[in-house]
C-alpha cells in the first residue's frame, strides 16, 4: 500500500510540474520595465533581462535563443525570442538561471 501511495504521489507531482511548465510562454509585451537590467546592454550587445514580481522580462534589438532553468538544472524555457520586448510570468519564486546565447545570468524571482 505504501509502495503505491508512493508511485501516486510521484506521479501526480511529475504531472503538476509538466502542466505548470507547459503554461509558461513567452508573450511579446509593449509594456515598460522599470528598475535596471541585469545585464549590461553595452557588453551584452543591446540585450537587457529584468526580474521582479515572478516575471523574467527580456528586451533585445535582434532575435535571439533564450533558455531559462531553475536553480537544480531543470529546464523551465527555450524559445527564440523576436526582437523587441519579451516576457515569461513564472508562478513558482526562486533563483532561475536565464541563458542568452554566451551569456549567464542569475534571476531572483
Amino acid at each position: 500500500m505504501k509502495r503505491l501511495l508512493t508511485i501516486l504521489i510521484v506521479v501526480i507531482t511529475l504531472a503538476v510540474s509538466h502542466m505548470a511548465s507547459a503554461q509558461m510562454v513567452w508573450r511579446e509585451t509593449n509594456r515598460d520595465v522599470p528598475g535596471r537590467s541585469l545585464l549590461d546592454p553595452r557588453v551584452s550587445d543591446g540585450v537587457e533581462l529584468y526580474g521582479a514580481n515572478g516575471v523574467i522580462t527580456i528586451k533585445t534589438p535582434r532575435r535571439i535563443t533564450v533558455r531559462v532553468f531553475t536553480i537544480l538544472g531543470q529546464s523551465v524555457s527555450q524559445a527564440t525570442l523576436n526582437p523587441g520586448t519579451s516576457e515569461l510570468r513564472i508562478g513558482t519564486r526562486g533563483i532561475y538561471i536565464v541563458k542568452i546565447g554566451n551569456l549567464t545570468q542569475k534571476v531572483a524571482l
